[in-house]
């Protein structure tokens, strides 16, 4: 009876002391959380939602601190030269005299207009991606200015004749060369960061966003020269403006998966870029010929959503706005008002995968494909072969 009762004791005694310890090490652990542990700005203890905040913005800052030595900054000079006459307009030599106002009332100033664009290192020996627009004047001056403010003489520009692209080539070696993603992956929702020459001033502006859509067509355009239709780009909400323009578009692990190119003018926070995959298609091509050399069918059209084509009752496809004059579409006998619904077996959508330009960019120059086209009401099949594009 003893010995039961001092087992008794025993364990009460111990369960007192291991009870005693876990409030210690609670009480310890508490103080420690807070003076040493993770907080927020106002110094409070972190809760769900200020480490969720935290950990979205490590994934921006990471992403910044990888690329950002990757983009540069576009600059566009180009020189006018202006004639004043003395007399406001009148050519008073001229009527007068019979002189040439040249010789006696004619000056001569230079106005230098400046413009900013942005874009990115795609090899280490000095390849530079930027939009066609961005670098679309011929008469124009363009430079390269780097992350560390190195200014770079940009030596040959390689223009793409089918999408609102250009590379940039630069004599300098040990550039830091962006990661490729993959854009046919992409989703709507996912989270997005643009990096660029935000309005044509503020370098390495960094903006945040989603996914807002796929498969969008845009117009896009420059100061200095006229605007083209786009397809399939991808529409998003991270701010995008014209200093942006050539700029990546990033994912959260840091892969460029698009290239900027237009903001809309009639909608606030909406963006488009060029899809990575499309863009890798014509780098790939460029690294192979050393130009953009495409295979060329010669319309230009819109493509019909699957909505629109219900509504409107017609198929799916390229709706064939204008012919171009001797083009191999136009020597094949495709008309304006026709619609592309299948080359060489291929159908046309809106689906990224499934436009005009991606199934032609497929193809070489001199292949023969059968295009099938839907006009007044019947199918029609005719064969193209394909040219050569030029700028």
């Amino acid at each position: 009876m003893a010995n039961k009762k001092k087992l008794i004791n025993a364990s009460f005694w111990g369960g007192v002391l291991v009870g005693f310890l876990m409030m210690l090490s609670m009480v310890i652990g508490a103080w420690m959380f807070k003076k040493w542990g993770v907080k927020t700005r106002d110094g409070g203890p972190l809760t769900v939602i200020d480490r969720q905040v935290l950990n979205e913005e490590s994934v921006v800052t990471n992403v910044v601190d990888k690329v950002g030595s990757s983009v540069v900054t576009v600059s566009i000079s180009k020189t006018r030269v202006l004639r004043d006459n003395l007399f406001g307009g009148m050519d008073f030599w001229g009527d007068f005299f019979g002189l040439s106002p040249r010789d006696k009332s004619e000056k001569k100033t230079e106005k230098t207009e400046q413009d900013i664009g942005s874009g990115f290192v795609i090899s280490s020996d000095g390849l530079i991606v930027t939009n066609k627009h961005v670098v679309a004047d011929t008469e124009a001056k363009y430079k390269i200015i780097t992350n560390d403010e190195e200014v770079l003489e940009v030596k040959n520009i390689y223009r793409d004749p089918v999408t609102d692209l250009a590379i940039l080539k630069v004599d300098k070696s040990g550039l830091k060369a962006i990661k490729m993603g993959d854009s046919d992956k992409l989703k709507v929702g996912q989270t997005v960061i643009a990096i660029g020459t935000a309005l044509g001033e503020f370098r390495s502006t960094v903006t945040t966003g989603v996914v807002s859509g796929l498969g969008r067509g845009i117009v896009a355009g420059s100061g200095f020269e006229g605007s083209e239709k786009l397809d399939n780009v991808i529409q998003t909400d991270a701010a995008i403006n014209p200093g942006n323009s050539g700029g990546p578009l990033l994912d959260s692990s840091g892969r460029v998966i698009g290239v900027n190119v237009a903001v809309s003018r009639v909608a606030e926070n909406i963006g488009f870029a060029l899809p990575i995959n499309l863009v890798k298609e014509s780098i790939d091509n460029f690294k192979e010929t050393g130009e953009f050399d495409r295979p060329y069918l010669g319309v230009a059209y819109r493509m019909i959503s699957k909505k629109s084509a219900l509504l409107n009752e017609v198929p799916q496809g390229a709706y064939v706005q204008e012919v171009l004059e001797d083009s191999p579409a136009d020597k094949a006998g495709i008309e304006d008002g026709d619609i592309i619904i299948e080359i060489d077996g291929n159908r046309l959508n809106s689906d990224k995968r499934g436009s005009l330009v991606r199934i032609v960019n497929k193809k070489k120059i001199g292949d023969k494909v059968k295009v099938k086209v839907w006009r007044d009401g019947k199918e029609k099949m005719m064969v193209v072969k394909l040219e050569k594009r030029k700028e």
